[in-house]
């Protein structure tokens, strides 16, 4: 971990210390015994010497190549894209997907009050600018596109 093994531990290198533990009980190098056992001298742990103990016998393990539990998951295994916007959970739109809809939604009301004022209700011209422009974003909906056009970019 450090140059200097008399150094202080932060909370912060106990966490990974835990984190890395963690892993190789998973990985099966650590029995439940051994687990729990340096699990508590990590935490009790005040030198990052004392953490470099409780790792020296296991192999290094870069937990920045691990997948982050936060990550959402989209199939078993976290592999693939990322669903649909008609499967995700209920209020969780991009923040790029309201702006593209609340400005959809902002033209088309303002042609619409606009043909409203005009006074021809026999004219829906109001259809041509509204029609077009929804009919594009509900495409790029449905095929889970972002709304901006970036190729490589998903919403979350």
């Amino acid at each position: 971990m450090a140059s200097d093994s008399r150094i202080r531990a932060s909370d912060a290198d106990r966490d990974r210390t835990a984190a890395l533990l963690r892993e190789h009980h998973a990985a099966g190098r650590l029995t439940a015994e051994e687990f729990n056992e340096r699990l508590e001298k990590a935490y009790a742990a005040k030198t990052l010497g004392e953490l470099d103990e409780l790792l020296a016998d296991l192999p290094g393990i870069d937990l920045y190549k691990l997948p982050d539990a936060s990550l959402p998951r989209h199939r078993p295994g976290g592999s693939g894209p990322p669903p649909l916007p008609w499967m995700m959970a209920p209020g969780r739109m991009s923040p790029a997907w309201r702006a593209a809809l609340g400005s959809w939604l902002s033209v088309s009301l303002v042609a619409f009050f606009v043909w409203l004022l005009a006074g021809h209700p026999d004219n829906l011209w109001f259809l041509w600018v509204a029609g077009p422009y929804g009919l594009i974003l509900l495409g790029r909906w449905v095929t889970g596109a972002h709304p901006r056009g970036d190729r490589n970019r998903h919403h979350p």
